[in-house]
């Protein structure tokens, strides 16, 4: 049975970035995925950017979902993407909380992912697909892994009809998850978030801001390729196409890559994983 494969973008804001995004696209749609999405910046600050690439993706006949966060934003202006999203034929979203943009100070009109997700679909009934966030090893600012847990399955029981996780390297944390989402009565699928490693020293600080561990072993053997970055590439693709093949392997329902806007990697590791 084919894995179903989901590839994440974001909005580049050049029109060379454009460019190079519609090549990256292109080839990465020979992978078949069952979806593209596209990120959406800190308080709406790429909405237009966002819609423009969605847009597009769809006119070229895949199924396009575009991010949606809610921290900072009105119901109204939450209602108005709604709109214009079902008005292009958008039938799947992300709905997160999102970040407050730097020196905003107000919330907005949503604290959490679950009340975006309640209010799509008292808004829009049944027509959207709506994929939430999962934490696997514990969103950075819970007070402990049962609230994460728990503000997980709130998101689940408002309407979400699946999970995209965090990127991890560890797979017996996303398999303790899904475990712990089963226990609390979470059927719909929790698919694994996976980073293929183009370079070790921005992942590490990424990694360290948004709480995704780096194994001690993985970490070091990173770190003694120096500025190799053909031994970077090449320990990178091992490690993540094994990650993949232990996830496919214990039952995770499908991968969603993050691209980080490039085709090669995603690419070698899915011709990898045949």
């Amino acid at each position: 049975m084919k894995t179903e494969i989901s590839i994440e973008f974001f909005p580049p804001q050049t029109p060379e970035g454009l460019e190079k995004l519609r090549s990256t696209r292109k080839t990465l749609a020979k992978l078949n995925p069952t979806f593209f999405s596209v990120t959406y910046g800190a308080g709406g600050s790429t909405r237009e950017r966002t819609f423009a690439v969605v847009k597009e993706i769809a006119a070229e006949g895949f199924d396009a979902a575009p991010h949606l966060s809610c921290i900072g934003s009105t119901r109204e202006s939450i209602r108005e993407i709604l709109n214009e999203y079902k008005a292009a034929g958008i039938k799947r979203t992300v709905a997160l909380r999102g970040d407050l943009p730097s020196g905003m100070a107000e919330t907005g009109e949503f604290r959490y992912a679950n009340e975006l997700v309640e209010f799509i679909r008292a808004e829009t009934g049944d027509w959207f697909s709506i994929e939430v966030a999962a934490y696997p090893e514990w969103h950075p600012q819970a007070k402990s892994p049962k609230d994460d847990l728990q503000a997980f399955a709130r998101k689940m029981n408002a309407g979400a009809n699946s999970a995209i996780t965090q990127y991890f390297f560890n797979a017996d944390a996303y398999f303790h998850f899904v475990e712990e989402a089963s226990a609390l009565g979470i059927v719909a699928p929790i698919i694994p978030g996976i980073m293929p490693i183009a370079g070790f020293t921005k992942l590490a600080r990424f990694s360290d801001a948004c709480g995704t561990d780096i194994p001690r072993w993985m970490r070091k053997k990173f770190e003694s390729y120096g500025d190799d970055t053909d031994s970077i590439r090449a320990f990178g693709l091992d490690v993540v196409t094994e990650l993949c093949e232990r996830l496919l392997k214990g039952g995770a329902p499908g991968l969603h890559f993050y691209s980080m806007n490039q085709a090669a990697l995603t690419t070698e590791i899915c011709q990898r994983l045949d």
